[in-house]
């Protein structure tokens, strides 16, 4: 077991390279396969209260699956709780935010990916998804693909245990896992925000009909097509807002809006709090997350 600071533990962890020397992965045994699936390495984690960590920009999808305790992920700007019998993909390439919730240590598996933005990730959403999910052969898998590689390191046998944990990630994803149409749309207007994108625009991008794609993104997403490009935009801004000393102002014109106030507003109506409150709860040096509290369901 490995000791990384007085509020998380991880054990069992596995690598897919020795390239990263971080603290608590520099002496970690090292599984080459998990390359084949874009793995950059499994582990058992332990967390209790205060630990919180929050990546703006998470290179690959992590999956959690709950099996004790429980804790918080960000969902959309809300704390929301993952308990045990849950899992939750936390997507790549956006803000992704886990927190421990009291005494009792939350404990999970965790299955890290490195993804590219050119390909699809195991889970193209923007926000995580969470469900209901049963750990027990997960949380095998990564033991005994650990214990292989601190022993034998049997290739036929690694190769094994990493397919079960791969196939195990994919069997809670899949039913989560959107059209691959929508998934390089939407890439293409995170690309370009400033755009001024039009319903008839996207069809085209997505090689959909305007009523194929309110259909699937209703489906999969729960807004309009134009809903989403507003969403995609309302993220960006607050991650910006929240990392630089960029003027409102050059912000409001990087997601589109030649107006602030119309900019400030829009803003308000999705996250909740103003441009300029998100701001000054970044500046500020007794506030180290600029978002809402938490959302119990």
């Amino acid at each position: 077991m490995i000791a990384e600071s007085d509020h998380v533990t991880r054990s069992h962890v596995v690598r897919s390279d020795s390239a990263d020397q971080r603290d608590w992965l520099r002496d970690q045994p090292v599984c080459s396969l998990l390359r084949q699936h874009h793995i950059a390495h499994v582990e058992i984690v332990a967390a209790v209260e205060p630990f919180q960590m929050v990546r703006q920009d998470q290179s690959g999808t992590f999956m959690l699956a709950c099996f004790g305790g429980a804790g918080l992920v960000l969902v959309d700007g809300k704390w929301q709780r993952v308990s045990a019998g849950e899992a939750c993909l936390l997507p790549p390439f956006v803000t992704n935010g886990m927190r421990a919730l009291g005494p009792e240590p939350w404990l999970m598996c965790g299955v890290r990916y490195l993804e590219s933005r050119e390909s699809q990730p195991v889970i193209s959403h923007r926000s995580p998804v969470r469900g209901a999910f049963d750990s027990t052969s997960l949380l095998h898998a990564i033991k005994g693909l650990h214990a292989e590689s601190c022993h034998l390191a049997t290739p036929a046998l690694m190769h094994l245990w990493t397919e079960l944990i791969h196939s195990y990630v994919l069997k809670f994803a899949e039913p989560h896992r959107k059209d691959a149409r929508l998934w390089k749309l939407w890439e293409r207007v995170q690309g370009s925000l400033g755009h001024d994108w039009s319903l008839d625009e996207l069809a085209l991008h997505a090689c959909l009909s305007k009523e194929h794609l309110r259909k699937l993104c209703r489906a999969e997403l729960g807004r309009t097509p134009m809903q989403q490009v507003t969403f995609l935009r309302m993220q960006h801004a607050r991650h910006v807002l929240s990392t630089t000393d960029e003027k409102i102002e050059s912000i409001s014109r990087q997601v589109g809006y030649l107006n602030p106030f119309t900019f400030s507003n829009t803003f308000q109506k999705w996250i909740g709090w103003r441009p300029s409150e998100i701001r000054k709860s970044a500046r500020s040096k007794t506030i180290t997350n600029p978002y809402p509290a938490i959302d119990p369901a």
